[in-house]
């Protein structure tokens, strides 16, 4: 049986066979195939062999950046090619900027996603031609900063860091964890250095200020 190499993660299972079908065109090896984003991280932690995510962002467990960068901060070898039928700009650089290898429109052809697949697995980034110039028009600072330092957290630091968002306390996060809540304050009084913020709250409303579209 051959290695996976890829995982199309998408909740419409029609969308999925006819995206396998146009990956393989361009990459050998099993392709797996998710509905949800706990699926997909599970699944990524027990195929090492995986390269590339093809991940939509309006899939259940997956709001806004939040699964791609999810997957950027525990899995940072794998690279993750964004698929959606959103076309908005701004959406597809934020993106670019919190990690992704590509974004590729639902609407593309074969081609394109054949020429995606080879573009980012060899170590270049990949936006549609139509679209290349709109995202490159101006850069975001804002975006790439908190990329940056968000970049810092360790896996069990940026899950504190969701859990914090979603307004568990400390002692329900180290419950989720099965940890010791001191261990959650360490992780938060991290997580706080790193983002360069005076408190929970502001961390939180941070984060989803950039990870919610």
């Amino acid at each position: 049986m051959s290695q996976a190499r890829a995982i199309i993660a998408d909740d419409h299972p029609l969308f999925r066979s006819a995206m396998k079908q146009a990956v393989l065109s361009a990459l050998g090896g099993e392709i797996l195939e998710t509905a949800n984003l706990g699926d997909t991280l599970k699944m990524l932690e027990t195929q090492a062999s995986v390269e590339l995510v093809f991940l939509d962002l309006n899939m259940p467990g997956n709001q806004g950046l939040t699964g791609l960068t999810c997957i950027r901060n525990a899995f940072p070898s794998v690279q993750v090619l964004i698929v959606s039928a959103e076309e908005d700009p701004d959406i597809i650089r934020r993106a670019m900027d919190f990690g992704a290898s590509g974004y590729i429109p639902k609407s593309a052809p074969l081609e394109r996603i054949e020429q995606a697949v080879t573009q980012v697995l060899d170590g270049e980034p990949w936006l549609p031609d139509d679209l290349q110039n709109l995202v490159g028009q101006s850069v975001d600072r804002e975006n790439r900063q908190f990329a940056e330092k968000l970049a810092l957290l360790t896996p069990h630091q940026f899950k504190v860091l969701c859990m914090l968002a979603d307004g568990l306390l400390n002692k329900q996060i180290a419950y989720e964890m099965d940890v010791q809540e001191t261990t959650i304050k360490q992780h938060v009084s991290a997580i706080l250095r790193k983002l360069q913020v005076i408190n929970r709250t502001q961390a939180g409303v941070l984060f989803k200020r950039f990870m919610e579209r």
